[in-house]
């Protein structure tokens, strides 16, 4: 009986869905694990090879964990709203919802070919009313709340409110927008629009002005990541930075317990840098600059007070509100068109952009300790969301500042005793200070960290400033003027937003006549009919973010047919959260920034148990394409063979690699790929054309892509799962080659080898031999803990070996090779459940125990000794494993080998290393 892996694997995934062996339910009879996949946006393009590998490496973690007694929660859902489903909606006139189906029908069926053990169940889908009710609920319990800085939790809105009819904002230390100041008086005589719009302030989910990624031809905002050099990643539209009034979440109001909860949780070192870094804290001062001219004051943040007596200019990021107020006259046309100028750029490409650029703006600002007047400049090097948008330029001490004034001509102070700013700025944050003194400060001598303690203290016994912690965390932008979206629960009376009651959610998407924005420039939704309540208000016509869903899908999978909660507090209880999560690393800011923030409202509310959604993330790597080249003759339509091509001018052309084999083109299929290759003729080497090649990104364009479905059919979904496994590490990114394939494919067939000759099976009952338990244990030791390790490559190559070996002994033991299913079964469930059934097992090699090693059948019989003379080897003898030290020195110096080295000499010592070397010291 031949190994079949078409018929193998569609009977046993059949099995699996017919006894729904993957459901998952509460077992508090076992302990729990919860192994996520960061879900995918299904395109129009399918899965490629590239796309299963995080979800392999998952599976086999799962399948693990439940033989090792575990009950696993391992769901599959779809992040199901996006532009992309939105602009071919655009194009082809055909419902979102349509393709989106449809696509994700086709990614469910591509899944399934690879054998995954998700409990499809529990799927969700975040175009769903069902799944987005939770969403839209969520967003009005962070409507009504706000965030309490002294108790570090979000508090009910009803709480500040009667707060402020009783004290004001006397007493209150909250997180808000900007600061405010007003008596109980003043709050109890404000009107409705006054009230909400003063609320507006302290609400975690709020409505505020704030710079955004606008681009025209879409007509709607872009977050960062579709964006790219000032054009839209999708489409390659214009985009322009533009102030816009919007729906916002206050995720900077968590930014510290976002950094604390780092600490608590398993991920790897440089992404939990990488989330440090996104959230920014800075310790340092907040200072204010009065205008020359006028009665008001800039307000700054540096973390070096230290360095305000090198202040030589102040810089206002163009978005700064401060720009309107200093512009003069003479000054604004040139202000408005440098604005106008780099508001194509998004924040991310600036802080990457070494240019300098700016403008005067014509007015100066006094130095508060100096008493020198200092002029104000733009420049789009500053950040409005970053402090106040406004910074104090100390060019000696400060890369992009010492740019800045050897660019414009501007003064250079150093402060720092030996500072050589003759090419550059001194950036260095220790020495002593020099020039830095007046008449009641005086820094001169002191080293850095006491004059920045100095300096704060003097700050604030004048009055000029205060100390501060800053964090470069931005709030959320939660509107989209996009239809493919979650509706927003709001609507609008007398200008005033309101929350849908919580009992009419889901507010579910409406219909529209066309998916673009209106002739009056209203989002898509402002097309829908009767997009009201039921008294006539206007919905909010923006829908949410991709990220709206994503953000806590992790929690609906524990409970996805609860009606009446996000999820039951039984089922939150005992999943808890998410022990293993796996994911790429583009995700390492946003999603998990947001995912992050998101579960600790909750947690603040009640909702769930943990703080902190995700204890172990493990980034998976890329596979990347490996292309084909043919090489054309120039001026002809005559391909040379890449080993002959030296003699000939040519051009290298991609090919589509799936008509290519182990780099040999297929002649009629490349003629029939395109029909301008009709006719095309070849120069050979050796009857066959070879191609060249090159690693690069899997891309449609480039021809490299791979689809999992033809390996499949080809090879198997195990043999897939293993080769993909096997390319090397996790974590790390690696060459797609479909010529290393064939191997993984044999080691099955050996593997089947071990328990049929022909169609018989060949197990026995035979009591093992020590070789055969000592192969045996040696792969349960070295996958176990590679599996623990996410070192799947390294277990690969252990199964390989261990077959290799129990085929040389011609092992026929069913204790042996029972077990060796069992710990195979995870990588390859297919072929295994197919022959833990054939040796006679009636339940599913999925509820088998993981074998235990044990280290008796791994300790060696007899150990080798390499024997040196005065340091250098030259022969070896083997001994048995518990051989004397004494026996061991008698045995060498008794071997045939040892007299011509010894003959003459006098032996002055002799060192044995256990189970190693004997040195034999002789003179």
């Amino acid at each position: 009986m031949e190994y079949n892996h078409k018929e193998i694997e569609s009977r046993w995934q059949r099995y699996w869905k017919e006894n729904k062996i993957y459901k998952t339910e509460i077992d508090k009879d076992r302990p729990k694990y919860y192994v996520l996949d960061m879900f995918p946006y299904p395109s129009g393009a399918g899965l490629h090879v590239g796309h299963p590998l995080g979800y392999i490496a998952s599976d086999i973690y799962s399948r693990y964990k439940r033989l090792n007694g575990f009950n696993v929660l391992h769901p599959m859902g779809f992040d199901a709203y996006g532009l992309p489903a939105e602009q071919y909606a655009i194009q082809t006139g055909q419902h979102p919802e349509v393709t989106t189906r449809e696509n994700i029908a086709r990614y469910c069926s591509q899944l399934d070919k690879i054998g995954f053990c998700y409990d499809w169940d529990r799927s969700i889908r975040t175009c769903d009313p069902q799944y987005y009710k939770w969403t839209q609920w969520a967003f009005i319990k962070m409507f009504n709340h706000y965030y309490d800085i002294d108790g570090q939790r979000a508090r009910p809105i009803s709480e500040l409110i009667d707060h402020f009819a009783e004290k004001g904002t006397e007493g209150l230390n909250v997180a808000s927008g900007k600061d405010m100041e007003f008596t109980a008086g003043e709050w109890n005589a404000m009107d409705s629009k006054q009230r909400s719009d003063t609320l507006m302030n302290y609400r975690i989910a709020y409505l505020g002005n704030t710079m955004v990624n606008w681009c025209p031809k879409l007509g709607t905002v872009l977050a960062n990541d579709e964006v790219s050099e000032g054009v839209s990643i999708r489409g390659g539209y214009p985009v322009e930075q533009k102030l816009m009034y919007q729906w916002c979440l206050r995720v900077s109001a968590y930014a510290q317990r976002l950094l604390d909860g780092l600490d608590s949780i398993n991920w790897s070192e440089s992404l939990k840098e990488t989330q440090r870094n996104w959230i920014g804290r800075s310790e340092g001062a907040e200072m204010r600059f009065p205008l020359t001219d006028k009665d008001i004051e800039l307000e700054i943040f540096t973390t070096r007070a230290d360095t305000i007596f090198g202040v030589t200019f102040m810089v206002l990021a163009p978005e700064s509100s401060y720009v309107d107020i200093v512009t003069t006259d003479e000054c604004r046309e040139d202000v408005k068109g440098y604005i106008e100028s780099i508001k194509h750029k998004t924040e991310r490409e600036r802080m990457i952009d070494k240019k300098v650029t700016g403008v005067f703006s014509g007015s100066y600002a006094v130095n508060p300790v100096t008493g020198k007047q200092i002029p104000i400049w733009i420049s789009d090097y500053v950040l409005a969301g970053y402090g106040t948008g406004a910074i104090m330029a100390v060019p000696a001490h400060d890369s992009r500042d010492y740019a800045f004034a050897l660019h414009f001509g501007l003064p250079v102070i150093p402060l720092i005793e030996g500072a050589d700013v003759s090419e550059g700025s001194f950036d260095a944050k220790t020495g002593r200070m020099i020039n830095s003194s007046n008449s009641e400060l005086d820094l001169n001598g002191m080293e850095v960290k006491d004059a920045v303690a100095a300096t704060k203290r003097y700050i604030e016994e004048k009055g000029i400033g205060m100390v501060k912690v800053n964090y470069r965390l931005r709030d959320a932008i939660f509107s989209r003027q996009r239809y493919w979206g979650e509706p927003f629960p709001v609507y609008y009376k007398d200008g005033i937003p309101e929350m849908v009651d919580e009992s009419k959610l889901p507010l579910l998407l409406p219909e529209v006549d066309k998916f673009l924005p209106t002739e009056t420039g209203e989002p898509p939704l402002g097309r829908a009919k009767d997009w009201c309540t039921e008294d006539g208000y206007q919905f909010e016509l923006c829908t949410m973010p991709g990220f709206a869903g994503s953000s806590a899908y992790y929690l609906r999978y524990m409970d996805p047919d609860n009606d009446n909660a996000l999820v039951s507090a039984e089922a939150d209880s005992y999943w808890r959260n998410v022990d293993l999560y796996i994911g790429g690393i583009e995700h390492a800011t946003g999603h998990l920034i947001y995912s992050r923030f998101w579960n600790k409202f909750l947690y603040d509310i009640g909702v769930v148990v943990e703080d902190e959604p995700f204890k172990k993330l493990v980034n998976q790597g890329m596979i990347q394409g490996r292309s084909n080249f043919v090489y054309r003759i120039k001026d002809t339509n005559t391909f040379v063979s890449y080993g002959l091509k030296g003699g000939y001018d040519v051009t290298p052309i991609h090919v589509d690699v799936n008509i290519v084999d182990n780099d040999r083109l297929d002649l009629d299929r490349f003629r029939a790929w395109r029909p301008e290759f009709n006719d095309a003729e070849f120069i050979l080497e050796d009857g066959k054309y070879i191609c060249g090649w090159a690693i690069e990104k899997m891309s449609k364009s480039m021809f490299n892509v791979v689809n999992p479905d033809d390996i499949v059919e080809r090879y198997g979904a195990d043999t897939l799962r293993l080769y993909e496994m096997f390319l090397g590490p996790l974590e790390q990114s690696k060459p797609w080659d479909t010529n290393g394939i064939d191997g993984v494919n044999r080691f099955l067939k050996k593997l089947w080898g071990l328990f049929y000759k022909g169609d018989s099976i060949v197990v026995d009952s035979n009591e093992p031999s020590r070789d055969n338990l000592k192969s045996l244990h040696k792969l349960i030791k070295k996958v176990s803990a590679d599996i623990e390790a996410f070192s799947f490559n390294t277990s690969i190559s252990a199964f390989m070996i261990c077959v290799n070996e129990l085929n040389s002994q011609k092992c026929r033991s069913r204790e042996v090779l029972s077990k060796l299913l069992v710990v195979l079964a995870p990588f390859a469930p297919h072929i295994t459940e197919e022959l833990w059934h054939a040796i006679g097992y009636d339940y599913t090699i999925c509820d088998a125990q993981w074998p235990s090693f044990n280290e008796e059948y791994l300790k060696e019989d007899t150990v080798t000794y390499a024997v040196s003379f005065n340091g250098k080897a030259r022969f070896n003898i083997s001994v048995a494993a518990d051989t004397p030290r004494e026996e061991v020195e008698r045995i060498a110096l008794e071997n045939e080998n040892a007299a011509k080295w010894i003959e003459g000499k006098t032996i002055r010592k002799i060192i044995v290393v256990p189970n190693k070397i004997v040195n034999v010291v002789v003179g």
